[in-house]
């Protein structure tokens, strides 16, 4: 038997080597096979998730610039709202707000040019005599053509307002000399009697004019207007057609002509007309220091109301800024926050919330402004049609139910059975009647009741809106439906909101032929809030408008 030899021995350990080595080989191989197969899995996975994201990423980009386009239009319908406050609804013209803002300009600018104001007071003579023979559709006509005979008058610079009934002002700034007033008084008077074809009618009309200058009959708005108004008073007296400045000196024409001295002379004694005269002066004085005083007091009240309406007009714009901020605010806070953590699945839900919680939040104010623009400029729509009120009812109850148990308050619903038929808009209604769910949910805190209640009343259905939250103030409980209206209690409690809510549901109710009231015993005592629609025979009811 032969013997291994050391040369034997090495080979099969090769062997056995390279056997090992081969298996490892296969191994190596099947890992690589498997990390491979893990590697497309994964990678297919990653072009899932990467097609979720740039959805997400669309969806985002697509509600940002939907939001952007409805600030945009809130921020329209806001300087819409503000010009409207600022201009008569009859005529456009500057109404005594715009006119006073620009008047104190005007005077701050004379002041350091050393120019002069003038301040044209202007009256339509026998103006009620239109109204009385023709009505007032022809006497608003006659306005309206008188404001485009002013504007006409004056230069691109200079303010016509209508100052209120037949009543107009014109505020010439910076004129050299008193001259130029008078100028520009002939225009007017002129332009007033040119004839004009109103229907059937041809009108001339005429004008009584006062003026007055700055600095040298005042140095402040309401002082100049309130003595270019006795002015005109005494232009009156003089004759129609005529102006008169507040200093005396009366340029126009034409004036009363005095009878010859002797007519008024003969037969009375010379001492018995100087008599006469001069008690004919001193009434003639004392009805024109009277009417300087009447006209000073309007002045005051007139100012002390327009400086009210811009204090509440410059609180509604900023309250409106800060409102519709708030949701931006958020949803650029969301958008961030995707960015940052590169589209997170777990994070996107939860972003994607916020922004539609917060376009509905914009949408709703934007809905307000424009329900209240509507109303203020009349333009105010119904779709009318057949509505029965017991499923609408139900409708709203289902809808607002969520918000309110979201907040673990009680709910419950008292309502009649049977038909409850109403002529009207039924997006209109359930808007009246969410407001009225959503104003009671918003101000009852955690654990607060809240009811309603629906009934019939004769011809009336009833809906009442009751809750045990933090009630009304009595002060503001009067004047609780006007715009921009809001107790410093609610706004203290929540913090926000335009306080226009329930402007609409008044206007929807009115427009319905219905009332709304508001009751409270005051401040954490609950409220009340009372709606009455008129009831019809369902056969009665037209198919809409």
């Amino acid at each position: 038997m032969n013997k291994a030899t050391p040369d034997d021995d090495a080979t099969a350990r090769a062997i056995r080597e390279l056997a090992d080595l081969q298996s490892r080989i296969e191994d190596a191989r099947a890992e690589l096979s498997e990390v491979q197969r893990k590697l497309a899995e994964d990678m297919n996975q990653c072009d899932c998730l990467a097609d979720h994201l740039r959805e997400a990423n669309e969806n985002l980009i697509v509600a940002a610039l939907q939001s952007r386009v409805d600030a945009e239009a809130a921020a329209q319908g806001m300087l819409r709202a503000a010009r409207l406050a600022e201009l008569d609804p009859l005529t456009q013209l500057p109404n005594r707000v715009l006119l006073l803002d620009r008047f104190e300009q005007a005077i701050a600018s004379a002041r350091r040019s050393g120019k002069q104001v003038a301040l044209l007071f202007i009256d339509l003579d026998d103006f009620k005599q239109v109204n009385d023979t023709l009505g007032h559709a022809v006497g608003d006509e006659v306005l309206q053509l008188a404001a485009r005979c002013l504007v006409a008058s004056v230069r691109a610079a200079d303010t016509v307002s209508r100052h209120g009934g037949d009543e107009f002002l014109i505020l010439l700034d910076g004129v050299s000399q008193a001259q130029d007033a008078a100028a520009v008084a002939d225009k007017v008077i002129a332009a007033l009697g040119a004839p004009a074809l109103l229907g059937s009618h041809v009108m001339r009309m005429k004008a009584s004019i006062g003026i007055s200058l700055y600095p040298s009959d005042g140095d402040n708005a309401s002082a100049l207007i309130a003595l270019a108004d006795g002015a005109m008073y005494r232009a009156k007296r003089h004759g129609m057609g005529s102006f008169v400045f507040h200093d005396g000196q009366s340029l126009g024409q034409p004036l009363v002509q005095t009878p010859p001295l002797a007519s008024l002379r003969s037969p009375l004694s010379h001492r018995e007309s100087a008599r006469k005269e001069f008690e004919q002066r001193q009434a003639q004085l004392q009805e024109a220091n009277q009417q300087l005083l009447l006209s000073a007091l309007d002045a005051r009240e007139l100012q002390a109301a327009a400086e009210l309406a811009l204090r509440r007009q410059t609180q509604f714009m900023s309250r409106a800024v800060h409102e519709l901020s708030n949701p931006l605010m958020s949803m650029r806070s969301a958008s961030a926050v995707i960015g940052r953590t590169g589209g997170d699945a777990l994070v996107l839900p939860k972003m994607a919330s916020i922004i539609e919680r917060q376009l509905v939040q914009m949408s709703r104010l934007v809905s307000d402004l424009l329900d209240v623009s509507r109303v203020s400029s009349g333009k105010l729509r119904l779709e009318r049609r057949a509505v029965e009120m017991t499923g609408l009812i139900d409708e709203v109850v289902a809808a607002c139910r969520p918000a309110i148990d979201t907040r673990l308050q009680q709910f419950s619903v008292q309502a009649h059975l049977g038909e409850l038929p109403v002529y009207g808009d039924p997006l209109r209604l359930s808007q009246v009647l969410r407001n009225l769910l959503d104003n009671a949910s918003k101000y009852t805190p955690q654990g607060g009741y809240i009811r309603l209640s629906v009934v019939r009343i004769d011809e009336s259905l009833v809906i009442t809106v009751s809750d045990n939250g933090i009630g009304i103030d009595a002060n503001a409980l009067s004047h609780i439906f006007e715009p921009f209206v809001q107790d410093s209690a609610a706004t203290d409690f929540d913090g926000s909101g335009l306080g226009l809510g329930l402007t609409v549901v008044r206007e929807l109710v009115k427009a319905h032929g219905g009332a709304v009231e508001a009751f409270s015993a005051g401040p954490g005592c609950g409220s009340e809030f009372r709606v009455t629609l008129p009831l019809v025979e369902t056969k009665a009811l037209p198919d809409g408008d």
